[in-house]
This record gives C-alpha cells, sequence and structure tokens, in this order.
C-alpha cells in the first residue's frame, strides 16, 4: 500500500491518548483525522473513504461496534481496528463480528498497534492479489484459446510450446489485428510464472510525458500533479510478465531506461534516487519493422537485440485463410453465449445500435450460408482477426433473429470481395508450351516471395515451403541456370 492510501481515522474520548496515538502514528506515514466520538466519526466517514478506522469500543452516543458496523457498510474494504479498556474480549468479538478487522488491549504499546495495522495491510493485499489471480486464470489464456490449424498456426504452436516455459525476452511481431496480445497471454499461463501478475501496457496509447511514469512510478512532487508514490507497471509485474505492445513507439531516452532494466533488472521510479530490484520477463510487440527502424536510427540496435531474443512472428490472416471457417465458428458460440446470458431490454426489441438491429436471444445453432463464405475467404482482411470478429458481430446483429448469416448482413467490403475462381487460372497456348521452364518460374517466384517475407532467411523460407534448408539451396543453385523466360 502506498502512502498515499494510508489515510486512517482515530475516535477515542480521551483526548491525550488520541492525540499521542495520531502523533506517532503520522510519523509512521499514517494520514490522520481524529474524531472525539462516534457521531463525529460518522460525519468524517460520510466525507472521506478512508482505509483504516480505529476506533475505542466504549463511546459516548454511538459506541465502538455500531461504529464498525456502519464504516463498513459504507466501504467494505476499510480496515477496522477496535480498542477495548477492560481486558475481556468479549466485547471485542462482537465487534469483529460486526465488521472489524482485529483488536488490541488497553494499555498497549505502539508496536502493537503497528503490528495489527501492517499485518491487517499484508492479509488484504494478499486477498486482492489472489482475487486478481483467480480472475486472470479463469480467463483460461490457453495454447487452444488460439484459434487455427493451418500450417503457419501449427508451427506457432510449436514454438510457443518451447518457448513458454523458458525465462526469455520476447518480441512478437505482426500487423495490427493479429493478436499479439493473446499470444503474449498465453505464453504467461503456459510458464512458470503463470501465478504472478501479466501486465500489459501499450507504448503507442500513452502520450510520450506519462509514458516513462505510467512504466516505472513515480513518487510524490516528481512532477505536476504528483501527488502520492505510485507503482508503475514494472514494480506490478514482479515475478510475472510485462507485455510491452507498440514498443517501437517508444523515445530514445526512453529506450536507454528499458535497456537497463533488461540488462541490470533494476530501475528508479521517476523523481527518486532509490533503486528497486525486479524480476519481470519482458514480452514486447510491434507491427513496426524494429530492423529498419535501427537502421535509420530510430531504435536502438543494443535495445532491439535484447528485446529480440525469442522472435515469433504471427501470420496474417489472408496467408491462413483455412482457418476462416473455424474463426468464424469460434465468434458465433462467443457472441451467442454473451447475447444470450444478457436479458433484453425493457424499452424494447432494439438495441442502442440503431433500428432494425436485433436484441433478442439468438438461436441456439448459428451458420453462415456457402456464399457469405466464400466471401470470407475472399476478403484479403487488412485488420486480421480483430476485423473479422467485428465483421461477425456485425453481421449477427442484423441477421433479426434468423439462424444463418447471408451475403446481405455482410459488412459492405465483404459484400463487394470476389468470390475465387475454383478452377486453375493457366490457359494452355494454341501452340504449347515449356512446361520445365513454366514449372521453373513458378518455383522461383515462390522461392523469392518466401525469402522476401522471411527478410532473407533461407531456413525460415524452407519451412514456409515446407522444405529442407538444404532442398531449398539446391533449388536456388539449380534455378540459377534456368532462363527466366
Amino acid at each position: 500500500m502506498t502512502d498515499s492510501q494510508k489515510h486512517l481515522l482515530i475516535v477515542e474520548d480521551e483526548a491525550p491518548l488520541r492525540q499521542a496515538i495520531a502523533e506517532q502514528l503520522s510519523d509512521h506515514g499514517y494520514r490522520v483525522q481524529q474524531a472525539e466520538s462516534g457521531e463525529v466519526a460518522l460525519t468524517r466517514l460520510a466525507d472521506f473513504a478512508f482505509d483504516f478506522i480505529i476506533t475505542d469500543l466504549r463511546l459516548p452516543g454511538v459506541d465502538g461496534s455500531a461504529l464498525v458496523e456502519a464504516a463498513v457498510a459504507r466501504y467494505p474494504h476499510i480496515i477496522a481496528i477496535v480498542v477495548t479498556g477492560y481486558g475481556t474480549v468479549k466485547d471485542a468479538v462482537e465487534a469483529i463480528k460486526r465488521g472489524a478487522w482485529d483488536f488490541v488491549s488497553k494499555p498497549f504499546q505502539l508496536d502493537e498497534l503497528l503490528h495489527v495495522l501492517d499485518s491487517a495491510i499484508e492479509q488484504r493485499r494478499l486477498k486482492s492479489e489472489n482475487a486478481y489471480l483467480r480472475a486472470q486464470l479463469e480467463e483460461r489464456y490457453r495454447f487452444e484459446g488460439i484459434i487455427g490449424k493451418s500450417r503457419p498456426m501449427a508451427l506457432l504452436f510449436q514454438l510457443l510450446e518451447t518457448v513458454a516455459p523458458t525465462n526469455s525476452t520476447i518480441l512478437i511481431t505482426g500487423e495490427t489485428g493479429t493478436g499479439k496480445e493473446v499470444v503474449s497471454r498465453a505464453i504467461h499461463h503456459n510458464s512458470p510464472r503463470r501465478m504472478h501478475r501479466f501486465v500489459a501496457l501499450n507504448c503507442g496509447a500513452i502520450p510520450e510525458t506519462l509514458l516513462e511514469a505510467e512504466l516505472f512510478g513515480h513518487v510524490r512532487g516528481a512532477f505536476t500533479g504528483a501527488v502520492g508514490n505510485r507503482q508503475g507497471r514494472l514494480e506490478q509485474a514482479h515475478k510475472g510478465t510485462l507485455f510491452l505492445d507498440e514498443v517501437g513507439m517508444m523515445s530514445p531516452a526512453l529506450q536507454m531506461k528499458l535497456l537497463r532494466v533488461l540488462q541490470e533488472r533494476e530501475f528508479e521510479r521517476v523523481g527518486d534516487s532509490h533503486t528497486i530490484k525486479v524480476d519481470v520477463r519482458v514480452i514486447a510487440a510491434t507491427n513496426s519493422d524494429l530492423g529498419r527502424l535501427v537502421s535509420v536510427g530510430q531504435f536502438r540496435e543494443d535495445l532491439f537485440y535484447r528485446l529480440n531474443v525469442i522472435p515469433v512472428q504471427l501470420p496474417p490472416l489472408r496467408e491462413r485463410k483455412e482457418d476462416i471457417p473455424l474463426l468464424v465458428q469460434h465468434f458465433l458460440e462467443k457472441f451467442q453465449q454473451e447475447r444470450n446470458a444478457t436479458p433484453p431490454a425493457e424499452n424494447g426489441p432494439e438495441d442502442s445500435a440503431g433500428p432494425g438491429i436485433s436484441a433478442k436471444p439468438l438461436p441456439e445453432r448459428l451458420t453462415v450460408s456457402q456464399e457469405a463464405m466464400r466471401r470470407l475467404m475472399a476478403y484479403q482482411w487488412p485488420g486480421n482477426v480483430r476485423q473479422l470478429e467485428n465483421a461477425i458481430e456485425r453481421a449477427l446483429a442484423f441477421t433479426s433473429g434468423r439462424s444463418q448469416i447471408d451475403v446481405g448482413d455482410l459488412p459492405v467490403e465483404l459484400r463487394q470481395a470476389q468470390e475465387p475462381v475454383p478452377s486453375s487460372a493457366v490457359t494452355l497456348p494454341e501452340d504449347g508450351l515449356d512446361l520445365g521452364l513454366f514449372v521453373a518460374n513458378i518455383e522461383r517466384e515462390l522461392i523469392q516471395r518466401s525469402l522476401e517475407r522471411t527478410g532473407g532467411n533461407k531456413g525460415r523460407a524452407a519451412r514456409l515451403l515446407n522444405l529442407k534448408r538444404t532442398t531449398l539451396v539446391e533449388k536456388l543453385k539449380r534455378l540459377e541456370r534456368v532462363p527466366t523466360s
């Protein structure tokens, strides 16, 4: 718990004791307000959300137990400590039943009270952390949550299964909408760090002036508006995984600081000189060509190599179109569950999306007509899987209760997509052709495309063509001796 969160209300009708406790707690970093009665305390609670309340059980007017009950009813996460001066725990136990966290008996030493407060803080932190982890585990980001059976996806699954158990830094590249964060979550939840936090930060969505504080945190007074200490994403991801999306958007100065984190596993909050050690696995992602950015001086070469320990390239949807029917079925089931779990709006069958868009429960079995599926398969999907998901959601909204999506339900750009021609586009000239030369030219073009896609990496190019690297090299040598026309 940061200092800015340690607001405490002490309720005690004996002024000297109340003031003495308040002064000592203030010296230990608590922001203390005082109340001499239960009625005054209720007024304070109505005006401010305290993190702690310490109250005597025996108070004039509203007693301590009733005050605790009222405080917890208003603020369920408040930590209430009761003080009893009668040497018995009977009343204290009753107060605990009404919501108190713990109790201390008069007379007590300050160290005893501080121990109770520290224990309460730690228990509340663990409770919050466990709730967070349960929520993340219930999301079930597993490899089976990544949809695909095409060869590019089979190779991706094989790579992810290999790298997930390691502690190596990973750089995920791919076009917008290919699922970089989904893949990073799958890596985390299949790693030894899965019981700790997965923390995501989109470097392109936060202004440059705030990105450093968001990543490293800050101390009070570090800049205008920094009213208290604040953890950054690095600290939040301690012992877990930090996902940095659009890492290519970082400024040169911030790139240098991130490099230090990867090298030394330490950093300082903004405005602080205290060094903080951190144990975190970094997974970075970008849709930019970092190699090109390095060559033009816009990205540090040493940081690039630190991030690119294990490169993971996500294929665009247009290169794995055989996965489209699987993805479509996945999204149909997802939206059906979401729609049918939501009760219809009270103001009628139409939702806020506009007239004619049905908000009624969806049929149990949803399908896509073959013609509509052909349009989905023919489209090039510049927005990749994310665009496909949005298109299916939009199409379902226009089915008006029908169990099948037709071409007319699709977005206009998909309706205009040309259906693929199933027959071969190759025509045989009247005077025939040189089959060996024709096949060689096709081979040459496919190999050139695979090398362009992999940046000249012959091993990866060979895998794209389902060849051994030696076979690819032999073909290149043979094709050099074959004329191009």
